[in-house]
């Protein structure tokens, strides 16, 4: 692998500006928005430090290809012919997740297939074996469809981000603590203030402040799956 990859931040449509923000303050440029997702460079360590830090997004991605496919032989071939042999070794398990927007090809299961079985053939045939026992690392691959605009991913959080690991149980209708991280920093609070929450429930939104102002990884108390 090259010593820089594209990786994609999603998070929740409107919050876009609040992940710009949190990857300028941890040294990424980021270098185009869509809905829902960030892009920006970075090395590998770049992995493990937005896992690890960034408070609103939901999970970060490897950006593998990025292609237009408006039928489903453009998109077998062009998947095909990515070198996949540099992002999984032979006895990788890869399922395949889909989504598709404003785009020609809106059968979800058959982009997935379409992609499943396009990496199947690369795979026997870069790593030169004839079966994939798929009994190895866990590698969640994505075929996400945009105005007929395929791009195709490796995640690398795993169970979204929200999910901290501070919190044992949960309240009947409780706030995703990316959201209530993204409160707090639109409220631009500083932690030299007194924080209120008059309506705090299970105090998501009070235990993202004081993470916030002490500066404490939110990610510090959980695995990713990079490191699995």
């Amino acid at each position: 692998m090259s010593d820089q990859h594209t990786f994609i931040a999603t998070t929740a449509f409107g919050l876009e500006a609040v992940v710009k923000r949190e990857l300028i303050a941890l040294g990424y440029e980021p270098r185009s928005t869509s809905p829902g997702w960030v892009e920006f460079d970075g090395d590998l360590s770049a992995i493990a430090r937005t896992n690890m830090w960034l408070r609103t997004a939901d999970r970060v991605l490897i950006k593998v290809a990025s292609f237009q496919a408006t039928d489903f032989e453009t998109l077998f071939e062009t998947t095909k012919s990515v070198d996949w042999k540099k992002w999984l070794p032979p006895n990788a398990r890869f399922p395949v997740d889909g989504r598709s927007h404003k785009s020609q090809l809106t059968s979800v299961p058959a982009n997935q297939r379409a992609v499943k079985k396009a990496i199947v053939e690369a795979m026997l045939a870069q790593h030169q074996i004839s079966t994939l026992p798929e009994d190895g690392p866990l590698y969640r691959c994505q075929i996400a469809l945009l105005n007929d605009e395929a791009t195709l991913t490796i995640d690398t959080t795993g169970p979204s981000l929200h999910k901290r690991g501070y919190r044992e149980f949960a309240g009947g209708a409780p706030i995703k603590e990316t959201l209530a991280s993204a409160m707090v920093q639109l409220s631009f609070w500083h932690k030299e203030k007194p924080f209120l929450d008059p309506f705090c429930g299970s105090g998501t939104i009070a235990i993202e402040a004081a993470m916030l102002g002490r500066n404490m990884a939110p990610g510090l108390q959980r695995e990713f799956a990079a490191g699995q």
